[in-house]
């Protein structure tokens, strides 16, 4: 039988290390979810369809201005005066170099979604533009750029910026566990210890999981592509659960022996097989078309800003709303899901960093190095049609999603040794993909342990591929992109109420520090004039030591002051003091 037992922070606990509160909900609903689309799979495709279809009907406008607001939260924060407070005691350096740390938020961000994108969403644009926008073919291989760029620049990383700043906040700053739901403390107090916090976590917990198996679906259904493409296997629904199966039991193994640097190895592995193929497709491609195109296409991104975030397609009907879904809509969906996840990540890295170094590192950096990503790659295949041999498209003028950066890979000298290179780059994101979310289901179901039983973090890899199987048969591409944009509408009220915890918590410390240096102004002109005419400390002066004493205890930065009277009143102000 479990016991239960309250840490020091309240959270409710298993022995066996569950936050049982969060864990058993999460877990029904996954479980339910899963036994639905396995049990009655063509039920549960009808299901997605109608769902995909009411809810950008009902929310379209709300994704749309809700990834709108998260960017321009992210630019305030940029802008303001809070951006030189540390994530982490006012002393401490960052963790990493600037340029270990640039590294690792490419490699957050960099993964399966964009090796599946990276050469059909410039292509389908280009073939099937937006509703609205027409011109001669320049013009829409110009918009086609611009639009992907919307859908993985500022605004996904503005989203991740919103979780992994509080989170950041939260935990390097405050002391407080690797959890979200210490991310609305300033805003619900001690309520998030109690059922409020236990309804944040499981939110994070399923729209991560969704999150993260709509990425793995993806990569499976490239990978099966890649097969077909060498002949090897069909690509074929049980293809795609075998591979599930196979690439999650690698994954299982790695966390059951530990192989802990071998997993660090592996990340490693793929951001060089990345940067291997993004250079052999710039050189053996058109490379100086690739290099103009990629600085043009940032202006048309730039210029069309922000009538692209908030572009609904309401005048374009059925056909406006069908494509938000496919695109638009999804994105923000899929990147607020996967949010938890990446934010989490993200925090970990930014221990010591200013506020202000934090938001424009993420949001800038990996943005633009995921520009040229699509530049490069789908700048290619637009460059193909328009110029070259053509090819990239089937024969009734459609893109193969997932089979087309095969084509083009195809196309080029020694693409056979690149086709290899970037299956095995997709079985490699697949596996450190699970790894990662694993062990961040598992922190997230624990109340925020950073070193969670092994067999926890095997359950979560197990469920991942479970669900990811599940989204498969049940529809594939559609369940995907249905999956991510439901299981985000909750987490954005969840992080609605992050903004405003972080804004309060930030204002809170500003207007504290601001408050204590004007004291110890005036304490070192007293000190100062003392000094000069040879005067005893006055009972201002040691009024005013003792009063910067105690902010310094409050805010957790130690005594500094040496010489400052003890304090007189008999109260003891060593423990933090919570933010109001």
């Amino acid at each position: 039988m479990a016991i239960t037992a309250k840490g020091s922070l309240g959270t409710r606990m298993t022995r066996a290390g569950l936050a049982k509160a969060v864990f058993g909900p999460a877990a029904i609903i996954i479980f339910a979810f899963v036994s639905f689309a396995l049990i009655w799979p063509s039920g549960a495709a009808a299901a997605f369809d109608a769902i995909n279809t009411s809810v950008i009907a009902a929310f379209g406008w709300y994704y749309v201005l809700i990834a709108a607001v998260f960017v321009v939260f992210v630019l305030y924060l940029g802008f303001s005066q809070y951006g030189d407070i540390v994530l982490g005691k006012d002393d401490d350096e960052p963790a990493f170099s600037n340029f270990s740390w640039y590294g690792l938020l490419f490699a957050a961000g960099m993964g399966i979604g964009l090796v599946f994108y990276g050469v059909s969403e410039p292509l389908s644009h280009f073939t099937s533009p937006p509703p609205g926008v027409s011109g001669n073919p320049d013009h829409l291989a110009e918009q086609a750029m611009a639009r992907t760029f919307l859908h993985w620049g500022l605004h996904a990383w503005a989203i991740y910026i919103v979780v992994g700043l509080a989170v950041a906040y939260a935990v390097h700053r405050r002391g407080r566990p690797v959890s979200i739901r210490w991310t609305l403390e300033p805003l619900l107090g001690d309520r998030v210890k109690g059922r409020w916090g236990d309804v944040i976590d499981v939110a994070a917990v399923v729209g991560t999981l969704f999150g993260l198996a709509t990425s793995l679906g993806f990569g499976v259904l490239q990978l099966s592509a890649g097969l077909d493409s060498t002949g090897i296997a069909d690509p074929t629904v049980s293809t795609q659960v075998w591979l599930i199966v196979g690439i999650t039991a690698v994954t299982v193994f790695s966390l059951v022996t530990g192989v802990e640097k071998g997993m660090k190895w592996l990340s490693s592995t793929n951001l060089v097989l990345s940067g291997a193929i993004l250079v052999f497709v710039l050189i053996a491609g058109p490379t100086e078309f690739l290099l103009r195109e990629f600085v043009q296409s940032i202006g048309a991104y730039l210029s069309g800003f922000i009538s692209m975030a908030f572009d609904t397609s309401a005048f374009a009907g059925e056909a406006g709303q069908e494509w938000q879904s496919s695109w638009s809509t999804f994105y923000w969906g899929w990147w607020i899901s996967w949010a938890p996840f990446v934010g989490i990540f993200i925090a970990r890295v930014s221990k010591g960093r200013t506020v202000r170094e934090f938001v424009w590192g993420v949001l800038l950096v990996p943005a633009s190095l995921t520009f040229l990503w699509f530049s490069v790659l789908g700048g290619s295949a637009i460059y193909r049609e328009l110029y070259g041999d053509g090819g990239m498209l089937a024969a009734d003028g459609t893109v193969d999603v997932e089979g087309s950066f095969f084509t083009l890979l195809e196309g080029l000298p020694g693409g056979s040794v690149a086709i290899a290179g970037a299956m095995i780059l997709i079985a490699l994101f697949f596996v450190t993909s699970s790894d990662s979310g694993a062990l961040v289901l598992s922190m997230l179901s624990t109340g925020g342990d950073e070193e969670p039983a092994a067999w926890i973090r095997v359950f979560w890899a197990a469920t991942t591929a479970a669900v990811a199987i599940a989204l498969m048969v049940s529809g594939g591409l559609t369940a995907l992109q249905t999956a991510a944009i439901l299981t985000a509408l909750p987490f954005s009220a969840v992080m609605i109420g992050m903004m405003i915890s972080t804004v309060s918590a930030l204002a809170h410390e500003h207007r504290r520090r601001t408050h204590a240096s004007r004291e110890e102004f005036v304490a070192g002109i007293v000190t100062k004039m003392g000094d000069e005419f040879g005067l005893e400390p006055t009972t201002t002066e040691i009024d005013l030591r003792a009063t910067r004493i105690r902010w310094r205890r409050r805010s957790g930065l130690g005594d500094t002051d040496a010489t400052a009277a003890p304090l007189t009143d008999g109260s003891d102000e060593s423990a933090p003091h919570d933010a109001d």
